[in-house]
């Protein structure tokens, strides 16, 4: 029978030991991870950034759609027909009224002036004639005219004098027409495009324009609102909610989202509701010196009609429903309470909540992630900059650096927004 040499014994005995040693450790972290469980040793409070909010007075801004339109527009139209001989402009100059901008050929008219000058010639002379025969066969009626040939002679006086008016009506529209063949700007404006060239004929009254000059400051912008809005806004101020300022202000939102610098007026209301969009219009004007704005832009007008009694709650801070219903985290006795919101509008990064708060209460708008409603929080008063982002509340005394931090639940003096 084999059998195992002495020196062989202590070497396995050694092994063993150490596989037994491995399988120990192993069975002790496992048991120690099940007595701890999956989420790690337990947590304590989580802490938050809240502000404290209050009511305070909002404007009551409407934001509504608009387009721009020309304050003025002129489609420039030959009142005469002709050949263009010259175009006396250039496309963008800044004309005033009366400037020149077309030359048509004025040859025929010149020599219809001028014959219509001649024929007032003629009339003058014709008239003075017949009154010359008038005055002399009033000296010598009852000796050498009869009665009958000083009307006849009257008569012929008269008509002399009409046709002297007829050809003087000749000689103002040949004037007239002469004048036309310079085409001249009849307002301020900036100058369009020529749509013909030289040597194109035009004829009188077309259909189409040969250039447009458009008025551009100040401007108008067209604004569509709903009778629906109308119709709250209304109640609104039934009901005190809505308190009216002594005017309308008027913002201006471009294109890009910047805001135009200057404030406009409210020039019509309108009075008429759409059949097919339920929508009434209204005109605002607007100084546009720099041409900034041209007429078919789209833009956004804001018309803030007053104040309304409201709280401020930083969008950041805020979240949604499936439905849609805004809520917001309020820190209540150390825990975190989801509360649905009301509101009408926003200001800035804020919304404008009327319904769902109370004065003092601690909104939490920052460590909000994975945040759940009756998490045990603890709340740290912060800020919030015109930007949106959160800062530290400053304590008391920020001069001395011994000076301790805010307690955890106290509102911070700035945090109000």
């Amino acid at each position: 029978m084999f059998q195992t040499s002495p020196a062989n014994r202590p070497r396995l005995g050694l092994r063993t030991f150490g596989l037994i040693s491995l399988l120990s450790c192993a069975l002790f972290a496992l048991d120690a991870a099940a007595q701890t469980g999956p989420g790690g040793p337990p947590q304590g409070p989580v802490s938050v950034g809240t502000i404290t909010v209050q009511t305070v007075d909002v404007p009551y801004v409407r934001t509504l759609p608009g387009r721009a339109v020309a304050y003025e527009t002129g489609e420039i139209r030959a009142r005469v027909s002709g050949v263009v001989e010259e175009i006396l402009y250039a496309a963008g100059d800044k004309l005033k009224p009366g400037d020149p901008m077309f030359k048509i050929e004025d040859t025929t008219y010149v020599a219809a002036f001028a014959s219509a000058k001649a024929a007032l010639a003629g009339a003058e002379v014709a008239r003075d004639t017949a009154q010359a025969t008038v005055d002399r066969y009033k000296t010598l009626q009852g000796s050498a005219v009869s009665k009958a040939d000083l009307q006849t002679a009257q008569a012929t006086a008269a008509a002399a004098v009409a046709s002297y008016a007829a050809a003087q009506a000749a000689v103002d529209v040949a004037q007239l027409d002469l004048d036309r063949t310079i085409v001249r700007s009849p307002i301020s404006g900036i100058a369009g495009i020529p749509s013909v060239s030289v040597g194109a004929l035009v004829t009188a009254n077309q259909a189409d324009a040969l250039a447009t000059v458009t008025r551009l400051d100040p401007i108008y912008i067209d604004v569509s609102d709903s009778s629906a809005g109308m119709l709250r806004v209304r109640a609104q101020i039934d009901d005190g909610s809505l308190k009216l300022g002594t005017k309308v202000g008027v913002a201006l939102v471009l294109e890009d989202g910047t805001t135009y610098d200057g404030q406009g007026t409210v020039v019509v209301l309108g009075n008429v509701v759409s059949a097919t969009t339920g929508t009434f219009d209204l005109r605002v004007q607007f100084d546009n010196p720099k041409r900034l704005i041209l007429p078919g832009q789209f833009l956004r007008v804001k018309l803030t009609l007053g104040s309304t009694s409201a709280k401020l709650v930083p969008q950041r801070a805020t979240g949604r429903t499936s439905d849609g219903t805004l809520t917001v985290f309020v820190a209540k006795d150390g825990v975190a309470k989801k509360v649905a919101l009301t509101s009408s509008g926003t200001q800035d990064n804020a919304w404008i909540v009327t319904g769902g708060l109370e004065d003092g209460d601690l909104v939490i708008v920052d460590g909000l992630t994975n945040l759940r409603d009756g998490a045990e929080i603890k709340p740290v008063p912060v800020t919030i900059d015109a930007d949106g982002v959160v800062h530290d509340a400053p304590t008391p005394d920020a001069a001395s650096p011994d000076t301790a931090k805010p307690e955890a639940g106290k509102p911070a003096a700035t945090g109000n927004n």
